[in-house]
């Protein structure tokens, strides 16, 4: 029993060991204030946290996520084509494209889908 104790005790310093001199290593001795400051896609990552973030970003990936999850539930629909009759299909895929224009015109109307304002 105490022989296994050893070689177990053996095994974790060994890997400690290895982490600790993979870690000496691998560090970057060349450090830049570009490359170690974090990527925010359109914002001055070197700015003032406190400034109002634009709500149009927001805005425009909320509409992405709803289109996107619309589209995935097309998708299943096609698969139904087989099982179901024309007509009901028909019905089912027509009513569920007017409500994606219906949201699309409503969104366009508003002015959400416009970049400037």
């Amino acid at each position: 029993m105490k022989i296994i104790f050893y070689f177990s005790m053996m095994i974790f310093m060994i890997c400690n060991i290895l982490i600790i001199i993979s870690s000496i290593v691998s560090k970057k001795s060349f450090m830049d204030r570009e490359k170690n400051s974090p990527f925010e896609c359109g914002f001055d990552p070197k700015s003032s946290a406190r400034m109002p973030f634009s709500l149009h970003f927001f805005l425009i990936a909320v509409i992405f996520l709803i289109f996107d999850v619309e589209i995935t539930l097309l998708i299943p629909i096609i698969s139904i084509l087989k099982i179901s009759n024309i007509w009901n299909f028909n019905s089912i895929m027509i009513f569920f494209l007017l409500i994606l224009l219906i949201g699309l015109y409503y969104e366009w109307n508003q002015g959400a889908l416009t970049w400037t304002k």
